[in-house]
């Protein structure tokens, strides 16, 4: 692997900041390597359920644990040292992930809900097969959502449309 050195956990875990696992296999990350991780090491788990990180392990371990910031818990080891594990062990994507904002998803929730309409009044016209959500439906949403937020917006003029083969 160019410019990376491949090595053991073990030799890796002494030496490690951030560890991702994304094996999908259990105790990747064991006692054995929680032991010797620096102070203030991260980990979080991409593959697998709270198995991959050795988190019933850890928890074993700890003498005490923290909240260290949302979606972050601090294991304190015996030697002092403390590891920081990102939403429990479990997948991060989706333990720790705070979703889509609404801001987002009313714009996707109204394309939808303006495209089934569109179907509906379309029944019968349109051809089998993928139909794409027509321009004037994800314009009026765009600007429904300018609007709602105070900002406006130039409209084409004629030769501009034209330019574009609107």
């Amino acid at each position: 692997m160019d410019g990376y050195e491949v090595m053991p956990m073990a030799a890796a875990a002494a030496i490690g900041d951030l560890f991702v696992t994304v094996t999908g296999c259990a105790g990747v990350i064991t006692g054995e390597h929680f032991q010797s991780m620096k102070d203030g090491a991260i980990l979080t788990n991409a593959g697998h359920f709270d198995v991959e990180v050795d988190m019933a392990g850890l928890r074993k371990m700890a003498v005490d644990s923290y909240g260290a910031r949302h979606n972050i818990t601090a294991y304190v080891r015996p030697n002092g040292r403390t590891v920081n594990v990102i939403a429990e062990g479990r997948l991060v994507n989706i333990a720790a992930g705070d979703g889509h904002p609404a801001e987002i998803m009313d714009m996707s929730f109204a394309i939808q809900a303006l495209s089934a309409e569109y179907l509906v009044q379309n029944r019968g016209k349109l051809a089998p097969g993928v139909v794409s959500v027509p321009r004037e439906l994800d314009d009026r949403v765009a600007r429904r959502k300018l609007q709602s937020l105070g900002v406006t917006i130039d409209t084409l003029s004629d030769e501009q449309r034209d330019y574009l083969g609107e």
